[in-house]
């Protein structure tokens, strides 16, 4: 496994190598055309940022201006509502002071009638005192006298009531009369206000159909930029696809080398074993021959003989330990050219900072996963925006600059900037899935990278013509976007 992996760093190595010239001049040139858009999209900015205040102003217009007719409306619908209350309290006023101009000729003419009564009988309090000499009859008179006197003062009180009331009466209905007059005034002023502000509400009406023309046109761009999106994802796609085929192709193709040179490398082996056996067989038989004629030497107290079995002896020994070295070689296999080149430089240029493809492929997304960049969560996945379409992503608002993580390992498969979206990454997690980073300020990853879960990719910003700095973001899974939420952790 060790082996195989040290390939498969080694083809990166050579294919990075290979590629770096290009990929330098590819950024240049995405660097001298970010310059150029950087500076159109000021500009662009400039023109979004004076409509989307005045489309602002027209909106609060529009509200202030219909709050106003609604309260201009209502004060009418009151003022109505007092001018009959009045009216109908001038009716009643109206009708009591008949009733007590009534009441008061009737209390003037009882006492009339008393007065003409008392002055036809002559009766008064010197002619009751002066009548006779009769002390009864003059008490009785003086009773008859007070009993007229008291009714004649209760007449003359009552007289006064009603006056007093018809003069009370009389200056309410004048103040009713004011305040009618007063209100009729106030509803007049109040009409026209009314039409004033209708007249304006037409005007802000005009300014805000204007406004919805240009927002129409804002929608159609959005959706050739989704259309764009699309297109763009789609062909990513199908060179993932072509990528992982050819990759197949060529992961068969080099186990198939591997089998046959493990084959040709066992076939070595075992005639190494062989030529070792036969090697050991020789050893043996040379030491038993060495035995054979040093036993004979010292049988024969010959010492030149013993001293040649020795040698012969210690030759054997040699030969066998020779013998026994080979076969420990021929056991321990020996390393690849492709392997030692990588292991040396490998080993030359120390640890490597980025991570590497599995050798099992990516494994999709999980659920559960980091939110890319923490801040507030704009737009509902599905619903309507604003300026037409739906949202298929998230924004999440985030200040300028903010590091923006992947959510998961993946390769980039393309970071460059894309009309109505800026700035924008995408990363394939392997499965089908692959995750879109939008209107970030800088790509700090290039076409070809392996990121793991958690590492920085861009940063915050807003490019692709947006006013506010925040990321926008999709998942989508065979090309089709997924509701980020489900996937990000709760």
């Amino acid at each position: 496994m060790r082996l195989i992996g040290m390939l498969v760093l080694a083809c990166w190595a050579g294919l990075a190598c290979a590629a770096e010239p290009a990929l330098e001049q590819k950024q240049a040139d995405a660097r001298k055309q970010q310059a150029e858009l950087r500076a159109r999209i000021d500009v662009l900015q400039k023109e979004i940022d004076s409509q989307e205040s005045s489309r602002r102003g027209a909106v609060q217009q529009l509200k202030e201006s219909e709050s106003a007719i609604s309260e201009h409306s209502r004060r009418l619908a009151e003022l109505a509502d007092r001018q009959k209350a009045v009216q109908e309290d001038l009716t009643r006023i109206a009708g009591r002071i008949t009733a007590q101009q009534g009441l008061l000729r009737e209390r003037q003419d009882a006492l009339g009638d008393q007065l003409r009564a008392q002055y036809a009988s002559g009766l008064s309090p010197w002619t009751a005192l002066l009548s006779g000499d009769d002390p009864q009859v003059i008490g009785r008179d003086l009773s008859y006298l007070g009993y007229i006197t008291e009714a004649q003062a209760e007449a003359v009180v009552a007289v006064r009531q009603a006056l007093d009331e018809l003069a009370a009466l009389r200056a309410a209905s004048e103040a009713r009369r004011t305040e009618l007059g007063q209100l009729a005034d106030e509803a007049v002023e109040q009409q026209k206000a009314l039409e004033a502000q209708q007249a304006e509400r037409q005007k802000v009406l005009a300014r805000i159909e204007a406004q919805l023309k240009e927002q129409r046109g804002q929608a159609e761009r959005l959706a050739r930029n989704e259309q764009r999106l699309g297109e763009l994802i789609t062909g990513l796609e199908k060179e993932i696809a072509r990528q992982v085929e050819a990759a197949r192709i060529a992961e068969e193709k080099r186990r198939a080398e591997e089998a046959r040179r493990a084959e040709q490398a066992r076939q070595q082996a075992l005639e190494r074993q062989r030529e070792l056996e036969r090697e050991r067989q020789r050893a043996r038989e040379a030491e038993q021959a060495a035995r054979a004629a040093q036993e004979a030497a010292r049988r024969q107290q010959d010492q030149e003989a013993a001293e040649r079995a020795r040698i012969q002896v210690e030759r054997a020994r040699r030969e066998a330990r020779a013998a026994e070295q080979a076969e420990a070689r021929a056991r321990a296999p020996e390393p690849a050219p492709a392997e030692q080149s990588v292991r040396g430089s490998v080993e030359g240029t120390g640890p490597q900072a980025s991570p590497q493809v599995p050798s099992g492929g990516f494994a999709g997304l999980r659920q559960g996963m980091p939110y890319p960049v923490s801040g507030d969560v704009l737009g509902k996945f599905g619903a309507e925006r604003p300026e037409g379409g739906l949202w298929r992503g998230i924004v999440l608002r985030s200040p300028e600059g903010t590091a923006v993580r992947a959510i998961a390992d993946g390769r980039v498969v393309y970071a460059n900037w894309l009309s109505g979206f800026g700035n924008i990454m995408i990363i394939d997690h392997g499965a089908k899935y692959l995750s879109v980073y939008a209107y970030n300020q800088s790509l700090l990853k290039r076409v070809g990278d392996v990121v793991a879960g958690g590492d920085t990719v861009a940063t915050v910003g807003a490019t692709g013509g947006q006013v506010e700095p925040g990321l926008y973001f999709e998942i989508r899974h065979q090309g089709t976007p997924v509701n980020p939420l489900l996937w990000l952790k709760r």
